[in-house]
């Protein structure tokens, strides 16, 4: 991290990390009352869903960050980008799972992230409905609560022939689906489903690795922090670290020694 980054980190990390708070209460009051209940859905241009309850999600945090964060921008997947010459920038997924939300399953999460350039200062994945929240600041230990059970960190999983593999759709992964079915050849087992919640059962160690593609920076922003500070990585399907304008394709492990297994099954092609 450069020296810019550390200083916000000395400085203002702490009350960024209440904002992040206070945005996700916010946020879960306006999700709960729709949960199970008869909510409608809409189709956006890309066809995804959207509900009232992600739109509300958005405002409010929206609402609460510009209260306590006036020199930040914000960019959110309902709403765009507010203040975009500023230099840090929250970057919002309300309901990440709306599929999820739509059908009653609490495998969805609302995402917060504080963005410094492609370097996401703060993260966090809050489940509203189980209680559950992630948070990680870049360069701390990731903190976990939940009523459900689970303690922080990853696991142990060098060996790719053991590794739990997860991917919430094969819709995703478009033209790269044998890619990815020939890395899934070479795992223990693999999953469809969980967005988010996916990636804070990685930070449990509960899986192994999650490899996706088509992920806005509203899906992934807010998990980098978390799985660092829980021991994992994240990066793009070259093992680089995510950018705002990369191609979407995400790489997730739990133990960073599995990565180059991992990029070696989606990346044999090439290197042949």
């Amino acid at each position: 991290m450069d020296t810019r980054s550390a200083a916000i980190l000395h400085s203002d990390l702490d009350r960024y990390m209440a904002a992040a708070i206070a945005a996700a209460d916010a946020a879960g009051a306006a999700i709960r009352p729709h949960f199970r209940g008869s909510v409608a859905a809409d189709l956006k241009a890309d066809q995804s869903p959207v509900t009232i309850a992600d739109r509300n999600a958005e405002l409010a945090m929206r609402a609460v960050l510009t209260a306590l964060c006036p020199e930040c921008g914000i960019l959110g997947e309902e709403f765009g980008l507010e203040r975009p010459d500023a230099r840090l920038r929250w970057v919002l997924d309300p309901i990440d799972g709306t599929r999820a939300f739509i059908t009653g399953r609490p495998t969805f999460g609302t995402l917060v992230a504080l963005l410094d350039g492609d370097a996401p200062l703060v993260g966090m994945i809050d489940q509203p409905v189980t209680g559950e929240r992630w948070t990680g600041v870049s360069g701390r230990p990731s903190t976990f609560r939940g009523p459900l059970g689970g303690r922080i960190g990853t696991r142990p999983c060098a060996d790719l022939r053991l590794a739990e593999l997860s991917c919430t759709s094969p819709e995703m992964l478009g033209g790269d689906l044998p890619r990815w079915q020939r890395l899934a050849a070479r795992v223990r087992r693999n999953y469809w489903g969980g967005d988010c919640y996916a990636y804070g059962l990685l930070a449990l160690g509960q899986i192994d690795a999650i490899v996706e593609c088509d992920l806005k920076p509203w899906d992934w922003a807010a998990l980098l922090p978390v799985i660092a500070g829980a021991g994992g990585l994240v990066t793009d399907w070259q093992g680089r670290p995510p950018r705002v304008d990369g191609d979407g394709r995400i790489v997730a492990v739990g133990d960073p020694a599995l990565l180059p297994a991992v990029l070696a099954a989606l990346n044999e092609d090439a290197l042949a």
